[in-house]
């Protein structure tokens, strides 16, 4: 768990750290973009390839191999004199993330037999993903009140230091005992496919439909089917795709995908308007969303006893739609609602996702057996960094959309405080620090207005998606006869 932990921590502290690198490494616009999307890209095309290779060479030896590379890149990215360095350092931090995240997962299916004792065990690995996000604006704030803008990556060295020590002793080594022969055109496909992709929405998510964005689409398709079928022709395949033609796996990997789509992209709107509308530090604001991250401890824990008495496909669905509560009490009360409202709302998705992640999850590993683990864990994976991507992209870019849309930008502003204020909220918070009061003001309200009430459409758009979420789940997952 301290890797996942980590990772977790890792994909939302860096948020927080961008204000202090920016000033110590003057980096330019489209460096700074890339310190933060370089992760995610190698990530997400190296999921599957390092799931493989785990089942082939063993998942002990992945998870070591990437938590000691992951530490030392962490402490050399504290260290860079300038940004391309950062960016490269970021870049190693995704491959070695990809080596050593399926091998958790994997692991866990393969230590714990009895279905409930993997439910189990998957519902505190759900919980330390979840609990990390939660957890990295608290942890951002605390380190960058006291320390430089290298604490945050400097974690990585403590936190990893245990299990680098105790984890030869206390996991043991497992792998598949007739793996296939490893396939590089296969691995070459993947990321062909998955990098692309992810570019793709990120890009569209900030500046909107272009050329590079559909030639990345078409880039993207055409290695993913290249891909599916190599592995359909291929007698020891790199990862069955077969498996999505079952009802059951292909529904518990959208619950999946579409769990964390909702938790980061209510994430994405929760801290800015705790920050910038009430006001908040960034370390007060983390605090906030605690409740929140407790909520959906507990209630991945509580699913692994609800599920002896309510069949598995009831409970996710109950999940999803717990979510779609969540974002239409924000969308009722977006304009006026409270910070109380929030919390109430973020508990509430909280339980959800808690329920639907670790089942989807227990889902999708208990579909393939323990020897083909990594594989299953990595497209679990994938889901989820997928979901994490489209949550910013698609509701960040609609909540952007509407902010520019509905905020009154007062007289008395140049050209670039103009447009720095009319793309995001935080834009308009920076402007107005440099603005006499009576400009200020005005722009502030606005400012928060348009924001709050951009949040109502995008809430509408959650709730909408997490409604077709729960009958999809509800049509997939429930037992044939």
């Amino acid at each position: 768990m301290l890797p996942v932990l980590l990772i977790s921590v890792d994909n939302t502290v860096l948020s927080f750290a961008l204000p202090a690198i920016s000033e110590a490494l003057a980096p330019s616009g489209q460096q700074l973009l890339w310190v933060v999307d370089i992760y995610s890209l190698v990530l997400a095309g190296l999921l599957v390839p390092m799931g493989s290779l785990g089942d082939r060479f063993g998942r002990r030896r992945l998870l070591l191999v990437g938590s000691a590379g992951f530490a030392v890149v962490s402490a050399l990215a504290a260290l860079s004199p300038d940004a391309g360095t950062l960016i490269a350092a970021r870049a190693l931090m995704g491959l070695f993330g990809a080596v050593l995240m399926p091998a958790t997962l994997s692991l866990i299916r393969n230590l714990f037999a009895d279905p409930t004792q993997r439910r189990t065990a998957i519902a505190i690995w759900a919980a330390a993903f979840s609990g990390g996000a939660a957890l990295g604006p608290v942890v951002g704030g605390l380190l960058l009140e006291h320390f430089a803008w290298g604490a945050v990556f400097l974690l990585a060295v403590p936190v990893m230091l245990p299990l680098l020590i105790l984890g030869p002793a206390l996991i043991p080594e497992s792998r598949d005992p007739a793996p296939g022969p490893v396939d590089p055109l296969s691995v070459l496909l993947v990321l062909g496919a998955m990098t692309p992709l992810v570019f793709a929405i990120k890009t569209l998510a900030a500046s909107g439909p272009s050329l590079p964005v559909v030639a990345c689409l078409a880039v993207a398709v055409a290695a993913g089917v290249a891909f599916v079928r190599r592995q359909l022709s291929r007698p020891s395949p790199m990862l069955d795709v077969s498996l999505f033609t079952r009802p059951v796996f292909t529904g518990a990997v959208l619950a999946n995908l579409l769990s964390v789509f909702s938790l980061v992209g209510f994430l994405y709107y929760i801290s800015q308007h705790l920050q910038l509308v009430s006001g908040r530090s960034p370390m007060d604001a983390g605090l906030v969303l605690v409740p929140g991250l407790l909520v959906t401890i507990v209630a991945g824990l509580l699913v692994v006893r609800i599920v002896r008495r309510v069949p598995v496909h009831v409970v996710i669905t109950c999940g999803l739609a717990l979510n779609a509560v969540a974002f239409t009490l924000v969308a009722l009360t977006g304009t006026w609602g409270s910070d109380l409202v929030l919390l109430g709302a973020f508990c509430l998705l909280g339980a959800g996702i808690g329920a639907a992640e670790t089942l989807s999850n227990d889902l999708i590993l208990a579909a393939v057996p323990p020897t083909k683990a990594g594989a299953a864990s990595a497209i679990s994976e994938t889901a989820y960094e997928t979901g994490a991507v489209l949550g910013t992209a698609v509701l960040g870019s609609l909540l952007n959309a509407a902010y520019g849309h509905h905020i009154a930008l007062p007289a008395g502003l140049t050209g670039t405080q103009r447009e720095a204020a009319s793309e995001t909220l935080g834009g308009a918070t920076a402007v107005a620090r440099d603005l006499p009061e009576h400009i200020a003001g005005p722009l502030l309200e606005s400012a928060r207005t348009a924001f709050d009430s951009g949040v109502v459409l995008t809430s509408t758009i959650g709730a909408v998606l997490m409604v077709i979420a729960a009958v999809l789940a509800h049509r997939t997952l429930r037992p044939r006869v």
